[in-house]
């Protein structure tokens, strides 16, 4: 933390372990119910909810609970925080926003709750400028434009190859629209108005994943971006994309290439790939 600005965000920006550590970012776990037993994800094993999934075992997420924000606020406030930023995924795919804002009203200092209106990184790259221009020595006001620069200049973009995770558990949005199509067509969504929303529809998972390729390139245009490539138990594809990519964009300040969060990834299923343009 620095600048006397904390910042704070979710499990589900997807941010990876040692960029948190190094910017002082404070990550609360959302949590998780693989059959009778509920975890934070933190705690849960990738190859368990992996397996869970394959095997159809009852899976399901929730937001933090008000407390687990409280208690994070409060130790940022204890190392030295005046102020608090905290960023977090849309609010129309969950209550952790809510869960943020009822811990905000018990703290003596000011916390700011950011509906990113967003997932993955699209939330982690706000989160993560933030806690950078905070260790530069901006002020909040400063943050706060920064904030609002990559919430509304970055996008997920995601290949699923079936919509039944989503459907199931209630987070399908816009994309509904795209049910019971022919198997072999599969679909690549985004993130619109903080909902999931479908981009097209391609045959053949092969083309798909070209597809969703172009469409990043075509986001980025020729601004300095910063890139993260996600997957749901397919680190093999994700590694592919990431090569196709690497070199295609005209200005990337940073790469990062890891699983997606396990709450998000429930909801995509195994085999998901996305892609998150950030631009800086």
């Amino acid at each position: 933390m620095a600048g006397r600005v904390a910042i704070v965000t979710d499990s589900t920006s997807s941010i990876p372990v040692e960029i948190a550590a190094k910017l002082d970012i404070t990550v609360v776990p959302l949590l998780m119910r693989l059959g009778d037993r509920e975890y934070e994800e933190s705690d849960v094993a990738p190859d368990e909810v992996l397996d869970a999934l394959i095997r159809k075992v009852p899976v399901s997420t929730s937001s933090p609970t008000p407390p687990a924000f409280f208690w994070a606020y409060q130790d940022a406030m204890a190392t030295g925080a005046e102020t608090i930023i905290s960023i977090h995924i849309s609010e129309k795919l969950s209550k952790t926003c809510d869960a943020a804002r009822l811990a905000a009203q018990q703290l003596p200092i000011p916390v700011h709750v950011v509906d990113a209106r967003s997932i993955a990184m699209a939330v982690g790259y706000t989160a993560v400028a933030a806690a950078e221009a905070a260790h530069a020595g901006a002020d909040l006001r400063e943050i706060a434009s920064v904030v609002e620069h990559r919430r509304s200049n970055s996008t997920p973009l995601f290949y699923v190859d079936t919509l039944e995770y989503l459907r199931r558990g209630g987070r399908i949005g816009k994309a509904a629209a795209l049910l019971g199509t022919a198997l072999e067509l599969k679909p690549l969504l985004t993130v619109d108005e903080g909902l999931i929303a479908p981009l097209t529809r391609v045959r053949k998972a092969e083309r798909a994943i070209n597809r969703l390729e172009e469409l990043a390139l075509e986001w980025a245009g020729d601004r300095p971006v910063d890139v993260a490539v996600h997957h749901v138990g397919a680190a093999g594809g994700a590694d592919a994309l990431a090569r196709r990519l690497q070199g295609r964009f005209p200005d990337v300040g940073s790469w990062c290439v890891n699983p997606v969060s396990w709450v998000l990834g429930v909801h995509s299923g195994p085999g998901m790939l996305g892609v998150v343009v950030s631009k800086r």
